[in-house]
């Protein structure tokens, strides 16, 4: 026979508070090379969560800026700035309360991360836009794919659980 507990609990938290404490206080975006789908990512997420989150991206490696990145970004009212791509050991943090892979390479990386360290992984398999040939126009529309499914993404996995804003 099954025995009831019938202490007394603790409230559930309301949907919001609830939504609130699921916000990982850190996020790295982590793709081959830092150079298209983790920076998008780490600027797209900026604009949706609360300036508290430390939003970081890095590659297994680094790579070079891709100038298809910035125009594709500037459309969206984003820009990388002076930043460049760097790779995981040039991050001054190295502890991340999530890590989300875009590469198959990068996926398996953070996988041997989690054998030193409490993270969670979650793997967003995300299309290379730079396999795509064609012209200038076909070209940017691959980015612009990249971009609006990472936007898509970040907004459906972390919009319930922070309100938007922009950071300045």
């Amino acid at each position: 026979m099954a025995r009831l507990n019938l202490a007394p609990t603790a409230p559930s938290p309301a949907p919001e508070d609830h939504a609130a404490a699921s916000l990982p206080r850190s996020i790295l975006f982590l793709c081959g090379q830092n150079a298209i789908r983790s920076p998008m990512a780490e600027l797209l997420a900026r604009r949706v969560l609360p300036a508290s989150t430390f939003v970081a991206s890095a590659g297994v490696r680094a790579g070079e800026r891709d100038p298809f990145v910035d125009a594709v970004l500037t459309e969206a009212d984003l820009s990388l700035g002076n930043r460049h791509p760097r790779s995981l050991d040039e991050l001054e943090d190295d502890y991340f309360d999530l890590i989300v892979t875009l590469a198959p390479e990068a996926h398996h990386r953070a996988l041997e991360m989690t054998r030193s360290m409490a993270v969670e992984v979650e793997y967003w398999p995300t299309a290379d836009p730079t396999t795509v040939s064609g012209t200038r126009e076909q070209i940017l529309a691959a980015y612009r794919d990249v971009r609006d499914r990472l936007a898509r993404r970040i907004a459906g996995r972390f919009a319930a659980a922070a309100p938007a804003r922009k950071r300045e």
